[in-house]
């Protein structure tokens, strides 16, 4: 638990820096590249290579390449449309992510996740009730894909250790996560980047390097090595408690003319699809015990 209220407290800074310094400004495949390789240079002396069953490396590969390489260039190009707040908002719907996750490996179906989904929909649109664009919704959407593949690279990271146990550290293995991760990031950044757009001063540059050894290289080991020893009622949780955290950051120190009634409206309608997801999953416990 402690490793994760570390990292909620370290990313409630991140969403800001990310929009107030680097959004619009440095290319996002970039910004995500240069994290990538800092936070996977930490653990490059760290990791043991060899040894490992080829199936523990192809699902770390496939962890990384998710959880860090896909979520992280949806969330970066989602600052081009999007607020800082209303990223934030956006990703509370991970939790949903992860049931439909579970659901779907353990083989069933939860039609109140659906319903869920529709409500928080409902949600996002107060937010932004008069000034709704294709860009908008490029940005929802584009953040929920970022919310699926975060939540993925939790759950799967979970079962992985599981399948694959062993009494050395997690660091020892984690080298991994970051290769997966470039694996992504590297050619998005080669076939989509924009060379004329990296970081022209000391600021963005400071900003990209706490990213990536903070946030990225302890942050994601922290977080991952947390989630695998809380049950997912606690993980759901704390996925939520970046959201409060985040936006007390940015509004009291950056964007103090943000809507706060809309973003509040909003905000308490996304937030009312949560239990939702779990009413069908209790439903279905309760029709399997019948």
């Amino acid at each position: 638990m402690r490793y994760l209220l570390i990292v909620t407290l370290l990313w409630a800074f991140s969403f800001s820096l990310i929009g107030e310094y680097l959004a619009g400004r440095v290319d996002s495949y970039f910004a995500v590249l240069t994290r990538i390789v800092i936070a996977g240079l930490l653990f490059v002396p760290l990791t043991r290579w060899r040894g490992h069953a080829p199936s523990f490396v192809r699902g770390m590969l496939l962890i990384g390449a998710l959880q860090f390489g896909v979520t992280y260039v949806c969330l970066y190009l989602s600052f081009s449309v999007l607020t800082v707040p209303e990223v934030l908002l956006f990703t509370i719907l991970t939790p949903l992510h992860v049931t439909l996750i579970e659901d779907a490996l353990n083989r069933r179906f939860n039609p109140w996740a659906l319903v869920a989904a529709v409500v928080a929909v409902l949600g996002a649109g107060i937010i932004r009730y008069d000034g709704i664009s294709s860009g908008f919704m490029l940005g929802f959407v584009l953040l929920q894909i970022a919310n699926f593949t975060f939540a993925a690279g939790q759950v799967l990271y979970k079962h992985l250790l599981r399948q694959h146990p062993s009494t050395e550290p997690q660091y020892k293995r984690f080298g991994f996560f970051y290769l997966g991760a470039l694996l992504v990031a590297l050619p998005a950044f080669l076939l989509l980047g924009n060379g004329e757009r990296l970081p022209a001063t000391a600021l963005q540059w400071s900003v990209l390097g706490w990213l990536g050894v903070v946030a990225s290289g302890l942050g994601l080991y922290w977080w991952n090595k947390g989630a695998s020893l809380v049950d997912g009622g606690t993980l759901a949780v704390m996925n939520n408690a970046l959201v409060p955290a985040g936006l007390l950051v940015n509004l009291l120190i950056w964007n103090h003319d943000a809507n706060l009634l809309r973003l509040a409206l909003g905000g308490a309608v996304i937030v009312a699809s949560l239990p939702l997801v779990r009413l069908g999953r209790t439903r279905q416990v309760q029709g399997r015990a019948v």
